[in-house]
């Protein structure tokens, strides 16, 4: 049976704390909170787990969670390179509600689904997934709700979708806004030869860091907004959102 751990009581948090850690490394499921939303997590070098992810969630591989990380410094361990322009993003964006996808690094030995080489990354706030990510290493982590259902703001919110296919739940009140990370893709940055062309960072999905902020980094980096027909708009998406 799954445990729920309040985390705003320093009792429960260190208790909890310590069942996360412990689940995670037997491969099992936990939802924690962030800055965002509330994740689902797994340990992201055991495939058996991400699956176990996958499922819990109702998700296909074509659909691979992206992976929070405790540190600035962790991306370059995960990502093949990290350009000038991305460093910008995480330095005025981390911790905080942006995702930015990178070509993953070739020697990673893991698993995740269908990334096509790529691997999305986020730095979240908030103590308590700082903390246990600071103990756990990079997790996988998704939205803590079933495909399709609004993404949970609260632990409760989670567990009446997800059950006892978790088994620890950290709870941390309600999210602060329960808006979604904004996804970047930047991997046309990384260029393959000499030669090519210079790239543009796309948004892949509207979030907590709105387009202007990301001009004001980016520049003419990033790549101009599509006019977009409202009868082509995806109303899913927000619901069934990465953290």
């Amino acid at each position: 049976m799954s445990t729920i751990f309040d985390c705003r009581d320093d009792s429960q948090l260190l208790a909890g704390m310590r069942h996360a850690r412990q689940a995670i490394g037997r491969g099992e499921l936990i939802v924690m909170p962030t800055d965002t939303v509330y994740g689902v997590a797994a340990d992201a070098f055991s495939p058996a787990a991400v699956q176990r992810l996958l499922d819990a969630k109702g998700r296909g591989r074509d659909q691979p969670p992206p992976v929070l990380i405790g540190t600035k410094e962790t991306l370059a361990a995960l990502a093949e390179s990290v350009p000038e322009p991305v460093e910008r993003l995480i330095d005025a964006f981390w911790p905080g509600g942006l995702t930015i996808v990178l070509p993953a690094q070739p020697s990673l030995v893991w698993d995740l689904g269908e990334t096509l080489g790529t691997v999305a990354v986020r730095m979240p706030e908030g103590r308590v997934a700082l903390e246990l990510l600071a103990e756990t290493g990079p997790l996988a982590v998704s939205s803590a709700n079933l495909t399709g259902q609004p993404a949970a703001i609260s632990a409760s919110d989670a567990e009446q979708m997800l059950g006892d296919s978790v088994a620890v739940y950290l709870a941390d009140g309600l999210s602060k806004d329960g808006i979604a990370s904004t996804i970047v893709d930047a991997t046309s940055l990384v260029r393959r030869s000499a030669d090519a062309e210079p790239g543009t960072v796309r948004i892949l999905r509207d979030g907590a860091v709105t387009r202007e902020q990301l001009q004001e980094v980016l520049g003419d980096l990033l790549e101009p907004e599509e006019p977009q027909d409202a009868e082509h708009v995806h109303a899913e998406e927000p619901q069934d959102a990465d953290s």
